[in-house]
């Protein structure tokens, strides 16, 4: 049933028919309207998502400012992964920008997987890592422009040498 979609997402790139056939299981298909709140910050982290088709955006919103989108995820991108990470609560929330579908794996069903299939497992987590380590530096390079952006404003701010 998904095979096919897991064949073409880069996240399960170099694994086998036979080791996609054991994914399989673990994963469940969700749809999305536009408009739709996937998962609200600070709700119960409990699936990570690879989205199928459409758009969602990741939006932080911080104690004292405006929320800040700080990405943007296309077809084949992974969100949600506070719950792959063990937090208790997403860190951020996911809007479905416009219809979609996507896969989702439970914080159970990752845990299942790892103990039945740990070599299947293993990999998965690593492609994963590599998910969330570009992300993250995605990310500070959006805040480090936000930041920028917010200094040219200010005078004492200025690079040295300046002034």
């Amino acid at each position: 049933m998904f095979r096919q979609d897991f064949s073409q997402l880069a996240i399960f790139d170099g694994l086998t028919t036979g080791q996609l056939s054991q994914l399989e299981p673990f994963f469940e298909r969700v749809h999305f309207k536009a408009g739709q709140i996937v998962f609200d910050q600070g709700s119960d982290a409990n699936h990570l998502y690879i989205l199928l088709t459409g758009k969602v955006e990741v939006v932080y919103k911080p104690y004292d400012g405006p929320p800040l989108t700080v990405a943007r995820i296309n077809d084949g991108g992974v969100f949600g992964w506070s719950a792959a990470l063990g937090r208790e609560a997403y860190t951020s929330a996911a809007i479905s920008t416009e219809n979609g579908e996507a896969i989702r794996l439970s914080v159970a069903n990752l845990r299942q997987l790892c103990e039945k299939s740990p070599q299947i497992g293993s990999a998965f987590l690593d492609r994963l890592a590599g998910v969330i380590a570009e992300r993250i530096q995605n990310t500070h390079d959006q805040v480090l422009a936000i930041l920028t952006q917010g200094m040219e404003t200010n005078s004492d701010c200025q690079e040295e040498g300046e002034g």
